[in-house]
């Protein structure tokens, strides 16, 4: 089959693109906007990507159109495909068609954490040699591509967003999905643009847990108000929490206090098992995040003691705390955080984890949610643990960003890349750390901090 993806470039629809490609299709894409790691992973699978959305790219060859959640009505190539009359279909909607069926499939869903908690459970699952296939939002280092289809018949992870399927489909994507086992992670507002409140992404989640069969499992994290709701509004399968709580079933102990070691603790059937997790992650919430993948795989027949042994292996998907490189002793720390409550934990974890020299934070507030203001009050007190917070206002924001300057703190507020680098390379020091959070490509300025601190460190040792 002849595939085209609108959109392409999108972690979900990437994903996507690579399975079709996997399954044998000839596929191609278009996107406005086309950058690294996505790009790379697509070009490198042999697919054709095209640049910026025209009525042309729909070539005479093409049998089916997948049309991305980002793409709306106006859209030139959404013009074309509905006045041509071609067959289209959402990403979620054809990864349901011709991939999912006959599959185990386990669901991460969650405002934070899933593309993090669906990489840890397909490493667990391939570590015990369940070769598991996955689509997940972001690429994962263990397996080097964000999606597979693994070994015939074997579990395939998903991470399952709540974001809207497409301009003609506005359920959540993860309702398509049928998955036997979910995880519901966490929950509080975001997605301001689709969603007027709190409630309604709670009802979206509950249309997800209507889908799990009563011979599933619901693994659902504890001390999340948002998510008792949503089971309040009614449960028909077994359902088990995790967390820290001393009554859930699932739990974790901090044995270091920036959760690089921590201790797991089940109780099942009547009987008790434990186990101790050593890794390179940081964060309390990535300890929740591994503990809801332990839980997973051990549903799935993975023992405890060779689950928590392989996390020891666990390498960060990219762009998760992912270290992009050190000059002169100043780390560049790249992370996706893009929420107040993902920058505040990203934060507080990597403070735990070393004292080395200052924590400097480069934000931009670039998804939907933040460019629409919708959480813009809590953004000032979510970087209390960075030294200094350097903000980027991208053109369009809907609302001033000047009450985000803290007299106390270092930083300010930048309109323009270069004197953004320029200002957070005069400031770093040996064994200060940069922490650059958006949920975009922040027009490289991972490799412009870079590329400064090393024309720095040339012009010192001159």
């Amino acid at each position: 089959m002849r595939l085209h993806v609108i959109g392409i470039c999108g972690t979900f629809m990437g994903s996507l693109a690579l399975l079709a490609r996997e399954l044998g299709h000839r596929v191609s894409g278009s996107d406005a906007n086309v950058y690294p790691p996505m790009s790379t992973q697509l070009e490198e699978a042999g697919i054709a990507l095209i640049q910026g959305y025209r009525a042309e790219n729909l070539t005479s060859d093409i049998d089916l159109v997948v049309v991305g959640n980002a793409l709306s009505r106006g859209n030139p190539e959404v013009e074309a495909l509905l006045n041509l009359g071609l067959r289209y279909t959402s990403g979620a909607q054809w990864l349901a068609d011709y991939v999912l069926p006959g599959r185990e499939v386990i669901a991460i869903a969650g405002t934070h954490g899933k593309t993090t908690t669906a990489s840890l459970l397909a490493w667990l699952l391939e570590s015990a040699g369940q070769a598991p296939g996955f689509l997940i939002g972001g690429v994962p280092r263990n397996f080097g591509v964000s999606a597979r289809l693994g070994a015939e018949g074997a579990p395939f992870v998903v991470e399952a967003d709540e974001y809207d399927t497409a301009f003609f489909d506005k359920r959540s994507k993860f309702v398509h999905y049928r998955p036997r086992l979910a995880v519901l992670n966490n929950l509080e507002f975001d997605h301001a643009d689709i969603f007027p409140d709190l409630a309604a992404i709670e009802r979206q989640f509950h249309h997800l847990v209507r889908t799990v069969p009563g011979n599933g499992l619901l693994l659902v994290a504890d001390h999340q108000p948002a998510l008792s709701r949503v089971l309040d509004m009614g449960a028909w399968s077994p359902t088990a929490f995790f967390g820290s709580d001393p009554a859930s079933p699932w739990r974790y102990q901090l044995e270091q206090p920036d959760a690089s070691r921590f201790k797991v603790i089940v109780e099942r059937d009547g009987r008790a098992e434990d186990g101790v997790v050593e890794w390179e992650l940081t964060g309390e919430h990535n300890a929740c995040n591994a503990l809801a993948a332990l839980a997973c795989a051990y549903q799935l027949g993975v023992d405890l003691p060779r689950a928590c042994a392989a996390l020891s292996r666990f390498q960060t998907p990219r762009r998760r705390q992912e270290v992009r490189g050190e000059i002169g002793g100043v780390q560049v720390i790249d992370d996706f955080a893009h929420h107040p409550t993902a920058i505040a934990a990203t934060l507080k974890g990597l403070r735990a984890a070393t004292p080395r020299g200052r924590l400097l934070a480069v934000i931009e507030p670039r998804s939907n949610t933040m460019r629409l203001g919708a959480l813009r009050e809590r953004l000032k007190t979510c970087v209390e643990d960075a030294d200094a917070a350097y903000w980027f206002e991208p053109e369009g924001l809907g609302w001033s960003m000047a009450s985000l300057v803290d007299a106390d703190k270092a930083g300010g507020i930048y309109s323009d890349i270069d004197a953004l680098v320029e200002a957070v390379v005069a400031s770093a020091l040996p064994q200060d750390r940069i922490v650059v959070m958006s949920n975009g490509g922040f027009a490289g300025i991972h490799e412009r901090l870079l590329g400064a601190l090393t024309a720095r460190e040339d012009e010192c040792n001159r």
